[in-house]
């Protein structure tokens, strides 16, 4: 196996050979093996091992393991302790992700603080198919089905093409010792369940279940990138924008398709998107419908679809401004204004107003309904309501239009439409720039 595992490295993972390397390591058989496959390679690495506490005196002796091993193999050692418990019970998560979670944060944490370049796992032939078939058992798409990456990021996976048996075999015949995790005996857990009463039954069926395995798995890879590419053809036709807070998508490009669902899905499905048919129905809903996720919403907006992060704001939230301030943070920029001699650069986000018609302090609030304005240049005012819809601005635009107010009159539109009654005239003796930045 070490022959093959070094072709193995040179082939696919020759950027380990000079890199500086975190082995995660629990003990067990399968990262021993890894740890010294790669001391016999002679690559710069150190171990990192998480005791999460959750078997007591077992999970001590594994710790003390792992430090003899880097003690016997003259390497540098990382040891975590974890109150995995008390972790998986505040995140509400199973233990089985509380410690996966744990795990790779601490693994990341390491890697930024030292330098590590690389992350390497112990993950194997069985542990892919084994994955497989949980995605499998508990529905999923083709994105489940693909396997384990090899590369993901910072984390490598250098033993996914070797079965549990060969790594097995190969630390028998160099005297290995290992620790044996006594939970993974017990066929509460589905790994386990699958691990032991499935898999060996397809495996007495098909004696080369694995190598069968990872032609199927090569199959859906290439499947996997065609559907991408065809994504990626229709985003380039449907996307009309994005920028920090919103991507806009053209309806007409989704009405084309002959499963607008399906491509609906995979562009939405990492925002936590789960109503599927309400999410179709966007495309021939009235403007102003939206559908949530758990931090997103779409909006059907005559014939685009925007969608947004849910911000948590207060609607009653304002601003107060002294003339003494200058300059005030606000969520949507810095405003800022001063005293000039002379009206020179007009912009969509810059007014000049004559000052002797506002009074201090000023303040900047969110629109409400029954807001009007004398928009600059017409006679007569104007609700805002009717200005936005006239405007066209959609339900996302007109919930983060914010207005420039002395006492109840509105000075500006921030970034969209001044008031009149403020405007500079030959009358006026001292001109006020406002600009949102």
């Amino acid at each position: 196996m070490l022959e093959l595992f070094q072709n193995h490295i040179q082939n696919k993972f020759s950027f380990l050979e000079t890199s500086r390397v975190l082995v995660a390591i629990s003990g067990g058989m399968d990262s021993v093996v890894l740890a010294n496959l790669c001391h016999q390679l002679n690559l710069n690495f150190a171990l990192a091992h998480c005791n999460f506490n959750l078997r007591g005196s077992e999970s001590d002796a594994d710790e003390e393991f792992v430090l003899q091993l880097a003690e016997t193999l003259d390497l540098e050692v990382f040891v975590e302790s974890f109150d995995t418990t008390v972790y998986a019970y505040e995140h509400k998560q199973s233990i089985q992700m509380a410690a996966r979670e744990l795990r790779y944060n601490w693994f990341q944490e390491l890697s930024e603080q030292l330098h590590f370049e690389y992350i390497v796992t112990a993950h194997h032939a069985d542990d892919n198919l084994e994955t497989f078939l949980i995605n499998l058992t508990r529905g999923t798409g083709l994105d489940g089905l693909t396997g384990i990456p090899e590369i993901n990021d910072n984390i490598v996976r250098p033993l996914l093409t070797f079965s549990r048996q060969t790594m097995e075999a190969y630390a028998i015949a160099n005297e290995l010792k290992w620790r044996d995790d006594s939970s993974n005996a017990s066929t509460k857990y589905l790994r386990n369940k699958l691990r032991h009463d499935v898999i060996p039954v397809l495996k007495d069926i098909n004696k080369n279940l694995l190598q069968n395995f990872q032609t199927t798995l090569d199959n859906l890879n290439d499947t996997a990138d065609i559907v991408e590419e065809s994504l990626n053809a229709v985003l380039k036709r449907a996307i009309i924008s994005i920028d920090n807070s919103e991507i806009r998508f053209k309806i007409a490009e989704f009405k084309k398709l002959n499963n607008p669902r399906a491509y609906l899905h995979e562009f939405l499905k990492d925002y936590g998107f789960s109503e599927w048919h309400d999410v179709l129905n966007l495309l021939d809903a009235q403007s102003g419908k939206q559908v949530f996720s758990s931090s997103y919403r779409l909006v059907k907006d005559r014939d685009i679809i925007i969608l947004s992060e849910l911000i948590s704001e207060d609607d009653n939230l304002f601003f107060l401004i002294s003339k003494k301030d200058a300059k005030m943070s606000l969520p949507i920029g810095a405003l800022c204004f001063e005293e000039v001699s002379k009206i020179e650069n007009t912009h969509s986000n810059i007014i000049y107003v004559d000052e002797s018609q506002i009074k201090f302090p000023l303040s900047v609030r969110k629109w409400q309904e029954g807001d009007y304005f004398f928009p600059l240049g017409m006679k007569g005012k104007k609700k805002l309501s009717k200005y936005f819809k006239d405007e066209k601005l959609s339900l996302i635009d007109k919930e983060n239009t914010w207005l420039l107010c002395s006492e109840d009159s509105i000075i500006w539109v921030i970034g969209k439409r001044a008031d009149d009654r403020f405007k500079v005239t030959e009358n006026t003796k001292q001109i006020l720039k406002f600009e949102i930045k």
